[in-house]
């Protein structure tokens, strides 16, 4: 009778524990929306989908935030002392910026051939257009180390470009 008991309360408890909480679906605005709009909203491909403040809150946040830089020659010279460069303020500023090891890219399936001639792609067509080569900046190292020698990349300068660019955490 004693270990019937034990086990009931035992499985009680187990079962309390284990139970899961539903998500709580929130659009770009932080409202909170239902499961089937959230999903109707995702499927347009326009706003991504990331962790919102609980382990059980989706959010959507926009894709592509487009805007203006307000002071482009006190930009141009934090880039200049930051990462001890020379650059053309006539001229564009390409970015390709490297936010660490994350969910997307640590499976290790980028061949290191692969993204040398994609590299090369992308600075051949920035020289066609513009005359410029891109600009190579992490915030987190980890993950780089597979393609040394292939690119010059920089630190991001105290979290200059990440602050500027990135208002989502991008450590997702």
């Amino acid at each position: 009778m004693r270990n019937l008991l034990k086990s009931i309360l035992l499985s009680l408890f187990i079962l309390s524990c284990s139970s899961t909480k539903d998500y709580r679906y929130f659009d770009e605005n932080n409202v909170e929306i239902s499961k089937s709009k959230f999903n109707r909203i995702r499927l347009t491909n326009k706003l991504l989908d990331i962790p919102g403040d609980s382990i059980n809150h989706k959010k959507l946040t926009l894709r592509e935030k487009r805007g203006t830089l307000t002071n482009m020659p006190k930009f141009i010279e934090t880039l200049k002392v930051g990462l001890n460069i020379t650059l053309d303020a006539t001229k564009p500023i390409a970015i390709i910026f490297y936010p660490g090891e994350d969910s997307c890219n640590s499976d290790g399936t980028g061949k290191k051939e692969w993204v040398k001639n994609w590299n090369k792609q992308l600075e051949d067509g920035l020289h066609q257009v513009a005359k410029i080569k891109p600009l190579y900046i992490y915030k987190d190292s980890k993950g780089l180390e597979n393609y040394d020698g292939l690119l010059d990349w920089k630190q991001d300068p105290n979290q200059f470009i990440e602050q500027l660019f990135f208002k989502t955490p991008l450590s997702l």
